[in-house]
């Protein structure tokens, strides 16, 4: 495991200027996280349930039932839609928080944000564009037949170039690219950080409802500042700390 405590290991101090791959980080050996590796790994949000009221676990459990067949996107559609998932989260192995199907029921069910930005189309429709302009960018600029069966560094790249809003031509011209950017991870944020497995990931407590908090302390800090249920991380310091000090 990485020594997190040196800023080294930050994008901006490494040569090429990227992070490492997700693989540092321990093996869970408590609970199940994305990919079975975690910061908390002696954490299991789940063990937590007792103190959940009915309601709360009715709807929470539910989300580890495995997902049905997509019904807003089709057969030709859902390929790019996982690979596009699977890029911006960093889930290249199972288990994998089924993100795809948390979007693809939202927009079926029209169970959307509530506004939408000027000048932008229907969320729904902005998806179908953007799954049409990776795979036309994947095709025009670096002769893949789809985004879905590029190399992962060719997705990073499109990836990359989407969030830049460096993207025009084809589908794109018909949409605002970086708003387009943030319509999409909005929702794909919310699917990942709504699934107890994330909760793991990051040693998030779970519902507080009836049970609430009784300190405020955050995970990361001294025992006395940990909830009884929580569990330290893999390293002591303040992730935060690190990342500004990195910066400097």
């Amino acid at each position: 495991m990485a020594d997190t405590s040196r800023p080294d290991h930050l994008p901006n101090l490494r040569p090429d200027r990227q992070p490492p791959h997700p693989s540092w980080l321990p093996k869970q050996r408590r609970g199940i996280t994305p990919q079975m590796i975690g910061r908390y790994p002696d954490y299991d949000v789940l063990e937590t349930t007792d103190s959940w009221d009915e309601a709360t676990k009715k709807v929470v459990l539910a989300r580890l039932e495995p997902p049905g067949p997509l019904r807003f996107f089709g057969p030709d559609e859902e390929p790019c839609l996982r690979a596009f998932c699977d890029t911006v989260l960093a889930q290249d192995r199972e288990p994998r928080v089924p993100v795809p199907e948390s979007v693809d029921s939202k927009l079926a069910d029209g169970r959307l944000d509530g506004y939408q930005y000027a000048g932008m189309p229907d969320d729904r429709d902005t998806w179908r564009l953007v799954l049409r302009g990776l795979d036309e960018t994947a095709s025009r600029r670096y002769g893949k037949s789809s985004f879905a069966d590029a190399d992962p560094e060719t997705r990073e790249a499109i990836v990359d170039q989407f969030a830049q809003g460096d993207l025009d031509g084809g589908a794109w011209e018909r949409l605002n690219v970086k708003r387009a950017w943030s319509v999409c991870m909005r929702m794909t944020l919310s699917g990942f950080y709504s699934h107890p497995w994330a909760w793991n990931e990051i040693g998030f407590g779970g519902p507080a409802y009836p049970r609430g908090f009784m300190r405020l302390g955050g995970a990361t800090g001294p025992a006395s500042a940990r909830e009884p249920f929580e569990t330290p991380g893999a390293t002591d310091e303040d992730p935060v700390r690190v990342v500004r000090n990195g910066e400097l």
